[in-house]
């Protein structure tokens, strides 16, 4: 490809609304254009980068035995009505002429369920894995970082069938190995960590972690046996709070008043206590039936641990009219001494605290001096908190903490079971003649996510570091001066061979200063540079790899495009086996 001949609109300014670095490079680089918050268009280098990621999944994919479709972006109220999703606060949902009503597609477990169901009928047609690449539509509160968190990204759903638990373990170990192998090619350190399943459901989930510290997503690692979790996900060893303890004696609780005091700072500030001296008691509801959590002052309840503790189904934090119904006082001032027709469950970093303050259970008001068992009965012990940097890790046998990093997700596996195939009656008659529920799983991957976690982990200060398999172009040749006919013709005669040789190769023909075609290679970059300069007097060209610019080389013109195929090949010999 010819530069001069491409649509490559680079800006020397950072525009203003980009946060991330990725955010600012794809703009000032001209891969993607915004169009409104959380919406980009992308242009012809950005669409070269997204296009080199969709077929390397595609490859990925298609080796493990999953088979492209293309589902409707138009999803029908009816089907996400089935499985109780259709109140999902993402949705962007429409009518159509005839006041039917649809959704833009977020993700497809629904309609590939109602493909199979109806197409499916035997054991004998499974296992099945279907997958497409495919724009969706989250209207996301609050879009952010670009291609990090919009709200129109393209991604990989893929969605496997099977008959019983063993074979969707083995489809969900194959997509695991796929989602390993399609990282490793695109040039990015990765991690996979327990998850949480979310609104998705399933018995287990793995998230696919870039590590960068502009990540969104924090992820907890054992620093022994190596266990990683993102913080919400992570369980907690049992060893947490005798240094709390240890100088603490129980003692008479009493009320005193705190008028105006009703969050954990404002406590503090008033009584003159540390954080880990309060205990928050949360109010929340479990299938509508009020339960109180306590956690310490300085740490977060996990809303997910609970829910899988309690086994009830939905749990959310309770209005503030359950709040008062429950306790007798709005919120802020909820506490467990007297709390009377409520299950009350524990962290287990408070067993063995004493001399602590909760809330009184009337306004203004809070009890200090108190311990539980002594003043108030738990009904239940167990890890309700999200973890956090130095707490112990949670695997049996492991003495070792966890130290906290970042990163963005780029990819998500879950093992569905029988969530959406027992709702909406996808099943298939065994050769017994029983019919039985199909198991599932849903594998996404986000391909627009990538592109910009690969931007976020390979930049420098002059900007983008693009790993070979994904770069727009693999290398670039660019003669210093265009009207100089031995330079053009040396620079053409370069570009041709490593075509002949399958390099994806621009060659930089413009009529620029040959610094603007420099700030330009580093900016978008290529990840070879070819300069065919002043060396050309003496039959050499300079030859500069892209992720260590003190590699410069000094080429006999000859060897010139043998020499450059070698060094990308050499990058992309990532042996993902």
């Amino acid at each position: 490809m010819r530069a001069s001949q491409l649509f490559i609109p680079t800006l020397r300014e950072v525009p203003a609304e980009a946060e991330l670095v990725s955010h600012r490079l794809l703009l000032r680089g001209g891969f993607v254009r915004k169009v409104a918050a959380g919406i980009y268009c992308y242009l012809p280098v950005g669409l070269r980068v997204h296009e080199k990621i969709s077929n390397i999944v595609r490859e990925e994919m298609n080796a493990i035995g999953a088979q492209e479709i293309f589902m409707s972006v138009l999803v029908p109220r009816e089907l996400l009505d089935e499985s109780g999703r259709s109140s999902i606060d993402i949705l962007f949902p429409l009518k159509d002429k005839n006041q039917r009503d649809f959704f833009l597609g977020f993700t497809h477990e629904e309609e590939v369920t109602d493909i199979v169901r109806s197409l499916v009928t035997s054991w004998k047609q499974l296992p099945l894995s279907l997958y497409q690449i495919q724009t969706k539509f989250r209207d996301e509160a609050r879009p952010r970082g670009g291609l990090i968190r919009g709200r129109e990204f393209t991604m990989k759903d893929s969605y496997s069938f099977d008959y019983d638990e063993e074979g969707l373990d083995r489809s969900f170990q194959a997509h695991r190995r796929a989602y390993e192998r399609i990282f490793v090619r695109c040039g990015l350190d990765y991690l996979v960590i327990d998850a949480d399943s979310g609104a998705i459901g399933g018995s287990q989930s793995n998230e696919f972690m870039v590590l960068a510290e502009s990540g969104e997503d924090t992820v907890l690692r054992c620093d022994a046996c190596g266990y990683a979790a993102n913080a919400e996900k992570a369980g907690i060893g049992s060893t947490g709070n005798a240094e709390l303890a240890a100088d603490r004696i129980a003692g008479e609780s009493k009320v005193v008043s705190t008028p105006g005091a009703h969050t954990v700072a404002q406590v503090c500030e008033f009584l003159g206590v540390d954080p880990a001296r309060l205990i928050k008691t949360i109010i929340v509801t479990a299938d509508g039936t009020p339960v109180a959590a306590l956690v310490r002052g300085d740490r977060d309840l996990n809303l997910p641990k609970l829910a899988s503790f309690l086994q009830m189904g939905v749990v959310e934090m309770a209005d503030a009219a359950t709040v008062q119904r429950v306790t007798g006082a709005p919120v802020g001032f909820a506490g467990p001494v007297g709390l009377s027709g409520v299950r009350i469950v524990a962290d287990l970093e408070l067993r063995g605290t004493a001399d602590m303050v909760v809330g009184a259970n009337e306004n203004d008001a809070h009890r200090t001096g108190v311990t539980p068992e002594a003043d108030f009965k738990v009904d239940d012990w167990a890890d309700i908190r999200v973890a956090v940097d130095g707490d112990p890790c949670g695997q049996p046998g492991c003495a070792g903490r966890y130290s906290e990093t970042h990163g963005i997700e780029v990819g998500h596996i879950f093992k569905l079971g029988t969530k959406y195939s027992k709702d909406m009656g996808a099943k298939v008659q065994m050769e017994t003649g029983e019919n039985r529920d199909i198991e599932m799983g849903c594998y996404g991957l986000g391909i627009s996510r990538t592109m910009a976690a690969a931007i976020e982990a390979h930049h420098d200060a002059d900007g983008i570091i693009w790993p070979a398999s994904i770069a727009p172009f693999e290398a670039v040749v660019i003669p210093v001066n265009f009207k100089d006919d031995a330079q053009r013709t040396a620079a053409d005669d370069i570009y041709e061979e490593l075509r002949k040789l399958g390099v994806d190769v621009l060659i930089d023909d413009r009529d620029e200063r040959s610094g603007v075609k420099f700030k330009d290679a580093d900016l978008i970059g290529y990840p070879v540079k070819i300069v065919v300069g002043r060396a050309l007097a003496e039959g050499n060209v300079e030859v500069t790899e892209r992720r260590d610019k003190s590699s410069t080389q000094t080429v006999p013109l000859a060897e010139a495009a043998a020499r450059v195929a070698a060094i990308i090949a050499r990058h992309k010999d990532v042996n993902p086996a």
